[in-house]
């Protein structure tokens, strides 16, 4: 197939360090091109990539100390895909809702990945008015606000099989917290939680410049506590060391979590995840085999010691199951081929539309 991939302009892709859609584009790109599609990536001058790249900035956004708005750059972008479009079977977007006034007269040919919450209440009107554009939804808890929306299937995050190697017998002594620092990612609550304990733990996040504030006066005054030590923002390679050698993940979140790479970071590395019942984190953790899943400070601090012992080779094992990159690019590709026949007689009553799928990670489940 002819596969356009259309992925955000503020981080390369991959990226450089964080940067979770963008890592998702690349993985998926590159199996869509490992198995023999002809695709276009649509992505910064400054990505790596094996298919043919189309560069729409020069560099990520993020690195231009010129750029102050991004949706001029993203406009342009769109522009130009729409120009090209007819080159392509399916234009696969991973840009949220911007390309839908732009491609609506051709969305049986699009399908668009939203990598976000959609619990805000600006978005069900919008998704409304736009019913016939096909959506992915990365886990089947990122749709529950929005029940009425025209989503083609669900599709898991992969990571590539050989990305981490499990590290079976961890030496670390710590707890690990990985991603962003932010109120709903939970940072000093997974600080409580080790500090209840009396464990070490190291924070490998990045922070925002959104988010400076919450860093400064809430993060940052429990980093001079004993065992707490902040690594800051580390990339792939830094992370099999980390999360390996790491005793578990602590995923305390505050938010509807759409899937959260970092759990299956951490499971690609054998590490067990401890999380709050939040979002996505029940379809991805199986309890009792790659982590526990509790409902406040309390829980978490009892289930910790259980978590410590679970089967590291076991957690590695239902990562492999469920989890890879390979997995994630048939599941899409089937999703595209689909979408590439001729439409059913009866739609969902705009011309043009998808009819709904079932989801591709819940066989027999219809969403």
């Amino acid at each position: 197939m002819r596969i356009a991939q259309i992925a955000p302009l503020i981080e390369s892709v991959p990226p450089r360090f964080y940067g979770g859609t963008e890592r998702i584009v690349s993985y998926l790109t590159e199996d869509l091109v490992r198995m023999g599609h002809k695709v276009t990536l649509f992505a910064s001058g400054d990505s790596l990539t094996a298919a043919n790249l189309v560069p729409c900035v020069p560099v990520a956004l993020r690195l231009d100390k010129q750029v102050h708005d991004t949706i001029p750059y993203y406009m342009l972008m769109l522009d130009h895909v729409r120009r090209q479009a007819h080159n392509f079977d399916i234009l696969h977007f991973h840009v949220d809702f911007l390309p839908f006034p732009l491609f609506r007269s051709m969305a049986r040919r699009t399908v668009t990945t939203l990598h976000g919450r959609q619990d805000l209440p600006d978005l069900p009107p919008f998704y409304s008015a736009f019913d016939d554009m096909p959506l992915v939804s990365i886990s089947d808890a990122q749709r529950l606000p929005l029940p009425k929306v025209n989503f083609a299937a669900t599709i898991h995050h992969g990571l590539p099989l050989d990305l981490h190697r499990p590290t079976l017998n961890p030496r670390g002594g710590y707890v690990a917290f990985l991603g962003r620092i932010s109120p709903e990612k939970g940072p000093e609550r997974a600080i409580h939680i080790a500090r209840s304990m009396g464990i070490p733990i190291k924070i490998a996040a990045k922070v925002d410049k959104v988010d400076e504030a919450y860093f400064r006066e809430c993060v940052a005054p429990l980093l001079n506590e004993p065992g707490v030590e902040f690594i800051g923002e580390i990339n792939e390679r830094q992370k099999t060391k980390f999360l390996g050698e790491a005793l578990a993940l602590l995923f305390p979140i505050d938010w509807p979590e759409p899937f959260g790479l970092a759990m299956i970071e951490a499971m690609a590395c054998g590490t067990p995840v401890l999380a709050f019942r939040r979002g996505s984190v029940p379809e991805i953790i199986d309890e009792g085999v790659t982590g526990a899943i509790v409902d406040g400070m309390e829980q978490a601090a009892s289930a910790l010691p259980g978590v410590f012992g679970l089967n590291r080779r076991a957690v590695h094992q239902r990562f492999v199951e469920r989890f890879s990159a390979a997995s994630m690019a048939q599941n899409y590709l089937n999703l595209y081929r689909s979408m590439s026949m001729p439409a059913p007689a009866v739609l969902s009553g705009r011309e043009g539309g998808v009819a709904p799928t079932r989801s591709v990670n819940s066989p027999g489940a219809v969403h």
